[in-house]
């Protein structure tokens, strides 16, 4: 088992470098579509699922620390929320919190917009719905950086 908080360690790291271009790619595809006049929709799509994507890298880090280190991935159909509120969880003799209140409430946000781009056409998707995730994103993700490299940290601290 403590191999293996090794290996989890080093693939949040890993997955947060790849989530790192999520944000330059939401932040690039915004100012592109308050930049010009031809092809907005299209770049507001691709904003779209650049966030949809980071929401999605960020829950598959949750679901590793999930199974790998709490043994416990929640079920049913609110898994996505009870993974989100399972992070901010201290878990006695288990670990401590992965994320804090505040960064699992500003994730809820971004989760709930995930919801939204899946079920809705792209074209219903409102811009001034997205513009403050995108000015929000940056900050909130240099926060699950920092929370999520402790967490690796400590799972490193513990495999020796």
């Amino acid at each position: 088992m403590i191999e293996s908080y090794r290996v989890l360690a080093n693939r949040i790291r890993f997955e947060l470098n790849q989530l790192e271009q999520l944000i330059i790619r939401c932040e690039r595809g915004m100012k592109a579509y308050q930049n010009t006049s031809e092809n907005r929709d299209l770049f507001l799509d691709s904003v779209a699922l650049s966030l949809h994507d980071l929401y999605t890298g960020l829950e598959l880090i949750f679901s590793k620390i999930a199974t790998g280190v709490d043994g416990h991935m929640p079920a049913g159909q609110e898994w996505h929320r009870d993974l989100l509120i399972q992070m901010s969880l201290d878990i006695a003799q288990t670990r401590p919190k992965v994320i804090s209140i505040s960064t699992r409430e500003a994730l809820d946000e971004y989760r709930r917009f995930r919801h939204v781009v899946r079920n809705v056409y792209s074209f219903n998707l409102d811009a001034k719905r997205l513009e403050p995730l995108i000015e929000r994103s940056r900050p909130i993700f240099t926060q699950i950086q920092q929370e999520l490299f402790s967490f690796a940290d400590l799972l490193e601290q513990i495999a020796q």
